[in-house]
């Protein structure tokens, strides 16, 4: 079911709020990248823990967020990930009292739960609420909402600390504030007007129209452009919060001033990419050729980086945002496409994929201990040349039989 063009613009404001929320939690997480190795005396290496405890969520959880949607609905999945985001937060407070690390990790594990759920919900429901062709340009707008709220996170907590010189006691009143303001917009949100919506081949009271592709599918394990758009948005979310991810730490290493405003020009970078996906998918060009044109931008710049001096590099690393910002947006909508009854678990199990962002961060924060930061963004080019294949050949795969 799709809901008509004039209708749509509420869902999508209240689902776009619901992303910048998700952003800012993003956004805080790579705060606490440089933060950590000072308040609790770790490596940079394991620093990069903060991104494998949020989207090892991910993984874990994955399942289960697909029966949560089946049982709630998206509406209901996007409210309980609110409040699991909002428990997280909470947690820290403690962690940060005893400065106990692994309890940190926890905290961080659990606001990944809350986070894989409303990924699923949110990048699913914005794909099937209307025409199926112009979806990436429905999920660029949640872009640039998430974006916006991931940079403005630093400035954010700014308000509440100085974060030039941060103690790991500043961080408690800020925390309980943020956990207190997640779970009040979890109740608005339970309470607001949003429709709750079918792709064409889910199972409904009516009835509805099956896929014919889908319906002759027994298990959302046969449709083999869905595995590998799995492994697609891996290496997606892996590329783009290596980019969010890692700057302000590399203008940290490099002695630049104001270190932590740098995620701001990854972050515009990824708006001026997701306006272009708004402006020009399906109207002058597809999601496909997006794909490809931004894999093409992403290898060149990770070559280019690799080449020029560490002062220079540095600000090519937004280049790569502006590469980034439509790869999710296209890959989604083609790695559900055709799913039918098997849209929301097949939902569930592209989340499984985000574990990248946790994954990619963390080798590069291996490599930049062991070897420099620069030569680390080099774990890039395979990302970008498997998406490249998956826009070409992966996404287009369709099999004969069940």
């Amino acid at each position: 079911m799709k809901v008509d063009k004039k209708n749509i613009i509420v869902p999508l404001l209240l689902v776009g709020s619901m992303n910048a929320i998700l952003g800012f939690a993003l956004g805080v997480n790579a705060f606490f990248i440089p933060f950590v190795k000072q308040a609790f005396h770790v490596t940079t290496a394991m620093s990069y823990l903060i991104m494998l405890a949020t989207f090892s969520a991910y993984l874990v959880f994955g399942g289960v967020a697909g029966n949560i949607l089946k049982k709630a609905g998206y509406k209901g999945g996007m409210v309980i990930a609110l409040i699991l985001m909002a428990v997280g937060f909470l947690i820290i407070v403690p962690s940060a009292k005893t400065v106990n690390f692994s309890l940190f990790l926890l905290a961080l594990f659990i606001n990944g739960l809350g986070q894989a759920l409303l990924t699923g919900a949110y990048s699913t429901y914005v794909s099937i609420i209307g025409s199926p062709e112009s979806a990436a340009s429905r999920i660029s707008f949640m872009g640039i909402c998430a974006k916006i709220f991931y940079a403005a996170a630093s400035f954010i907590l700014a308000v509440f600390m100085d974060l030039s010189n941060v103690r790991i006691t500043d961080i408690i009143t800020p925390f309980y504030i943020i956990a207190a303001v997640m779970s009040v917009m979890g109740i608005i949100y339970y309470f607001s007007p949003l429709p709750e919506v079918k792709a064409i081949g889910e199972e409904t009271e009516t009835g509805e129209i099956q896929n014919s592709y889908s319906s002759t599918k027994t298990s959302v394990w046969q449709f083999p452009h869905l595995l590998l758009g799995v492994v697609a948005i891996f290496f997606t979310v892996g590329v783009e919060y290596l980019a969010l991810g890692t700057i302000n730490d590399y203008a940290n290493i490099l002695g630049l001033s104001s270190p932590h405003n740098y995620v701001w020009f990854v972050s515009f970078a990824m708006i001026v990419g997701y306006l272009v996906g708004i402006i020009f998918i399906p109207k002058y060009i597809s999601q496909t050729q997006a794909l490809l044109a931004s894999t093409i931008l992403g290898i060149i710049v990770s070559i280019t980086i690799l080449i020029l001096p560490s002062t220079i590099s540095i600000y090519l690393i937004p280049l790569l945002g502006l590469a980034n910002a439509l790869l999710w947006p296209a890959i989604w909508p083609l790695a559900i496409a055709d799913l039918g009854k098997f849209t929301k678990s097949g939902s569930a199990l592209l989340v499984t994929g985000i574990v990248g962002a946790g994954i990619i961060p963390l080798i590069f924060g291996y490599f930049a201990q062991h070897f420099s930061y620069q030569m680390a963004y080099a774990i890039g080019l395979p990302a970008y040349l498997f998406i490249m294949y998956y826009a070409l050949w992966g996404s287009k795969i369709r099999t004969k039989q069940a």
